[in-house]
């Protein structure tokens, strides 16, 4: 046979795409060709493929005078990325008769080395995702990928470890050759394991910022956190993730997936909410993605998680004012010349703040150092929308020095810090049942203007305070109905089916009042 096909994928960060590998074989001289918009990395297979095949006891095709083309169709899809390899190879034994099989509703995928042996690569997950999509019976990845890949139903994963391994499996004229195990289905863990330390526990004091914080993580809103340097405002930020319940089956193949094609992924699977802290020198790309090709950035890979900036007006104003869309919409348009991309970016920001360059403007114990301008240029490094966008402004002030001594731990710490997991579940319980109904909205946070007047419905005297408040305090319209959103969350932890006064007043508490105008 002079010719043959075999099919392959390339990941994306919203799925793959399935990708037909044609290899052509004619008389002549020896050259190698790839076509098909390949990138680098996929024109240097050239070279890995001819030496695994070597290696793995088959005749290199540097060896035999013959043209070889392999083709990656569609030609008008840009191909990345050393993934091709293994399909390219299994093509081009194919097409010399050096092996027999059937490619039908088989996708291969991994990276080879020189010896032959499969290296894992990116996006298994996204790969596994299309295939099942597609009706693809058996899919072929390597080892390290067969867990992450095994999390989709109704497909057989293959573990590969070389080459050989592979075509002895796929052999149909050989008997006795060693079969691949099919991995076993990869299961979610259902309930998260709060035994044990925790560093929430660690916290002295900051009951107001606790509040906040089990608020926030009970309807999924943005909580920003300021007062002077070493008060504590990072340690609650870190702790915050301890808070949140593991992801829904859904959430957790999205995140992995997206962690997989980024190549982010430490692990198989992830299975509790992302907590991503950029420093603070970060740049505009790698926070909100983007490149000549565009890649993701931060805020998608906080998707369904929490992104966590520490001394948040020492982001660059760009950055930071680029937050809006992500923070409103819960995705992030990427717009280039070689192309568009809309990636998913629904996260909750947690901000970490002084009150001016030096941390001491308005502390009670030292005096500010900055000049005037300072403070004001520092202040208005976050805009009237960004603040409008934050839910919770909270303050983390000095704590007496006693309470921080060693060996003085507050009693209730660990009763406190399981209660605050017993009430965020129920609270999000609460909203499950709320928006059952709704594919796109699950906390009280993600609601829009349309979802609050068919869900939310407001008493005459709680109507008229929030309506008076609004006005004494010129809240904006969004400012409005984040107030109702918070109030919402705050009557699911008191299980309260309707949003009382109480909840209208402590939402209403949380709006910037010292440092910044709401």
């Amino acid at each position: 046979m002079a010719f043959a096909t075999i099919t392959s994928a390339q990941p994306t960060l919203l799925g793959a795409h399935v990708i037909t590998i044609e290899a052509d074989l004619t008389k002549g001289l020896h050259a190698f060709t790839i076509v098909g918009l390949p990138d680098k990395a996929v024109e240097e297979a050239r070279d890995r493929v001819s030496a695994a095949i070597k290696n793995s006891g088959w005749k290199s095709p540097k060896q035999r005078n013959q043209k070889i083309t392999i083709a990656l169709a569609p030609a008008d899809l840009k191909k990345e990325g050393p993934a091709f390899d293994l399909p390219i190879a299994l093509c081009y034994l194919v097409a010399t008769g050096d092996i027999r099989f059937d490619p039908k509703d088989r996708i291969f995928v991994g990276e080879l080395a020189l010896d032959g042996k499969i290296r894992p690569i990116k996006g298994a997950l996204a790969i596994a995702t299309a295939a099942q999509k597609k009706g693809i019976r058996e899919l072929y990845v390597p080892r390290e990928n067969a867990k992450e890949a095994a999390l989709v139903s109704n497909i057989t994963i293959f573990p590969a470890s070389s080459l050989k391994e592979i075509t002895d499996h796929l052999a149909e004229d050989k008997e006795g050759v060693k079969k691949i195990t099919p991995q076993s289905k990869t299961l979610l863990p259902g309930k998260k394991d709060i035994t044990g330390e925790h560093a929430f526990t660690d916290i002295r004091g900051q009951e107001v910022a606790k509040r906040g914080l089990m608020i926030a993580a009970a309807g999924g809103h943005n909580i920003a956190m300021w007062g002077p340097p070493g008060t504590g405002k990072t340690m609650l930020a870190k702790a915050f993730s301890e808070l949140l319940p593991v992801l829904s089956e859904k959430e957790a193949l999205e995140v992995t997936a997206i962690h997989s094609v980024a190549g982010a992924l430490d692990r198989s699977i992830v299975c509790e909410a992302p907590f991503r802290s950029p420093h603070h020198t970060a740049s505009y790309v790698s926070i909100i993605g983007g490149g000549t090709i565009p890649k993701p950035g931060e805020v998608t890979l906080a998707h369904h998680g929490v992104l966590f900036l520490d001394e948040f007006p020492e982001f660059d104003k760009r950055v930071i004012e680029s937050l809006r869309q992500p923070l409103e919409e819960g995705v992030v348009h990427i717009a280039r010349a070689r192309g568009s991309e809309r990636f998913p970016a629904q996260f909750m920001l947690i901000a970490a703040m002084n009150p001016c360059p030096c941390g001491y403007y308005g502390d009670p114990k030292r005096s500010c150092t900055c000049t005037p301008t300072a403070i004001s240029r520092y202040q208005q490094k976050i805009s009237g929308p960004i603040i409008d966008r934050i839910d919770l402004w909270i303050e983390v002030p000095r704590l007496p020095h006693a309470t921080l001594a060693p060996g003085h731990r507050d009693h209730y710490a660990k009763t406190q810090f399981n209660e605050f997991i017993e009430r965020i579940a129920s609270a999000r319980a609460h909203e499950a049942r709320r928006f059952i109904d709704n594919e796109h909205v699950k906390l009280n946070a993600h609601m829009n203007v349309r979802d609050i007047d068919r869900m939310i419905r407001l008493s005459e005297s709680v109507s008229s305070l929030l309506n008076e408040s609004a006005k004494r305090l010129d809240l904006s319209p969004r400012a409005y109905h984040r107030i109702i959103k918070l109030a919402r969350t705050i009557a699911d932890l008191d299980e309260s089916r309707h949003i009382g006064e109480a909840h209208i007043l402590e939402a209403l508490q949380y709006r910037p009042k010292k440092l910044f105008a709401a």
